[in-house]
């Protein structure tokens, strides 16, 4: 075969791998209708997202991770429970914001929250912190460091510049609180016109009471 057919094959090859290779983003407009498109999408446009496959760089409105950083926090995902006033809390929140962690933050406040943190932990004792389902109470900076780096964690931040924490919430959510129903009102007495008069008492000798007595 000459060689240089064999060269615009290789070229075919390599542009077909190259094709394969880049990310299809997908798209659902406005009015729901959903389009496909090797081009990355407007960061405003509304309803883009990445197409099951797509490559790492594809966005997913401002809160998109790295890749591979997206998949260490889906496998392992990392839960901080905190009280206020606790000093250790602060601590441990500030390595997780400092090395650029994902993390959901719950506050411990109530008995409720009390409660619910002796299931979960056996202790009431604060922080404490989830790695997967890996639990570590108390906190070290050592040995936090080690869970992390041993999850798949980077070691310095990779968040975006638009990445927003969560806000931090109760570890027992409070049920909205419910309307207690009016009291019927009282039935209002009829208007004095309306009332029945009182018989008359007869007064005075009749026929059949000569004396005139009124009992």
């Amino acid at each position: 075969m000459p060689v240089a057919r064999l060269a615009a094959l290789a070229a075919c090859a390599l542009l077909a791998t190259a094709t394969q290779a880049q990310p299809v983003y997908r798209i659902v407009g406005p009015d729901g209708k959903v389009t496909f498109s090797d081009r990355a999408p407007d960061a405003t446009t509304p309803g883009a997202a990445p197409a099951a496959g797509a490559g790492a760089g594809a966005a997913s409105g401002s809160a998109a991770l790295p890749y591979a950083l997206r998949q260490t926090a889906t496998r392992f995902p990392v839960t901080l429970y905190t009280g206020s006033d606790c000093a250790p809390c602060t601590s441990a929140r500030n390595l997780l914001i400092t090395r650029g962690i994902p993390f959901t933050e719950r506050t411990v406040d109530s008995n409720e929250d009390l409660d619910a943190l002796k299931r979960l932990s056996g202790d009431t004792s604060l922080p404490v912190g989830t790695i997967g389902s890996q639990q570590l109470r108390g906190f070290s900076d050592t040995e936090w460091t080690q869970y992390l780096d041993a999850a798949g964690y980077p070691k310095q931040s990779q968040l975006p510049a638009n990445y927003r924490r969560p806000a931090p919430a109760p570890l027992v959510a409070t049920p909205p609180a419910t309307a207690t129903p009016a009291a019927p009102a009282a039935q209002a007495a009829p208007p004095a016109a309306a009332r029945p008069a009182p018989a008359a008492r007869p007064g005075g000798p009749t026929p059949t009471n000569p004396a005139g007595i009124i009992f």
